[in-house]
């Protein structure tokens, strides 16, 4: 309390004239319009930016949450597509199987499940990601996987609770791909080298092709529906020897910050290798 006192005794002159200014100046803006109005103001641009950056602050650390539900909304939301579905011939009788149909009788294709990246490399000539979904999940080898941007890879293992992908990245990546706007069907892979590019061969040089244009997924990818963006194309290599294009392809995904993807399953992959492996039998 002694100390209190000598305080106050000691900055009393400095103490005095900062009451003596704080009351004039709330004479000063409560008793005068125009200085009111200044005042108020100020005031408000302070605390507007003040709330701005706590509100920055806040919005930061609840980021993880935040890409949690955008992660899970855009799996509800594929889910859903339309495209998702094939419709049955009505012509024939169909009996239900245990196959989830719609209220329109359509057939679900593809089911999609979200994820998060755990794990990435981009360096190595064979690159991998790994995801937090596995088998207890539903996630099993040769399942498609995608980001918000277009491909990333296929599942090659998974555990009870997490899956290992094969990146587009990874020179044993094999993807059946189209020019988006013609259709002419080559093949995606990569020759180990630069991360930045992906290479397509056997475009036939009939196609017109253009930098820029887009290459998706085709028909033929059994992991993936088709359409799904692959990349661009940035460079032409016009190989006079032969009557093909090979094309140079930016990945639409960046692999170099991807954290969350769908793994998308194929429900009828299987029907279909196993009818194709059938009658690959009794031809040979």
């Amino acid at each position: 309390m002694r100390n209190i006192f000598l305080f106050i005794r000691r900055y009393f002159n400095f103490v005095f004239f900062v009451v003596l200014q704080v009351v004039a100046l709330y004479i000063l803006f409560h008793y005068n319009k125009f200085h009111e109005a200044v005042f108020s103001g100020v005031a408000n641009e302070l605390t507007g930016n003040i709330g701005g950056k706590y509100s920055n602050v806040t919005n930061y650390f609840h980021l993880k949450s935040t890409n949690d539900q955008l992660a899970k909304e855009n799996t509800e939301l594929r889910n859903a597509l339309f495209s998702n579905f094939t419709r049955p011939d009505t012509s024939q009788r169909t009996v239900q199987d245990t196959v989830p149909y719609d209220t329109l009788g359509h057939f679900r294709k593809y089911k999609w499940r979200d994820a998060r990246v755990v794990n990435n490399s981009v360096s190595l000539p064979n690159n991998t990601l790994t995801i937090n979904r596995g088998s207890n999940q539903g996630v099993q080898k040769n399942m498609g996987v995608i980001s918000s941007q277009g491909v990333v890879g296929v599942v090659i293992n998974t555990s009870s609770n997490y899956a290992v992908v094969m990146s587009l990245l990874h020179r044993q990546t094999k993807i059946s791909a189209s020019l988006k706007k013609t259709g002419e069907t080559g093949q995606v892979s990569w020759d180990g080298t630069s991360p930045l590019f992906v290479t397509l061969k056997h475009i036939p040089k009939s196609a017109p092709i253009a930098k820029g244009d887009s290459i998706v997924t085709s028909s033929y990818a059994s992991y993936f529906p088709p359409g799904v963006l692959i990349g661009t194309i940035m460079d032409v290599v016009d190989d006079k020897s032969s009557s093909f294009y090979t094309l140079r392809i930016k990945p639409a995904t960046n692999f170099f910050n991807v954290q969350y993807v769908s793994v998308v399953e194929n429900m009828l992959k299987d029907e279909q290798a196993k009818l194709e492996e059938e009658t690959n039998k009794i031809n040979q």
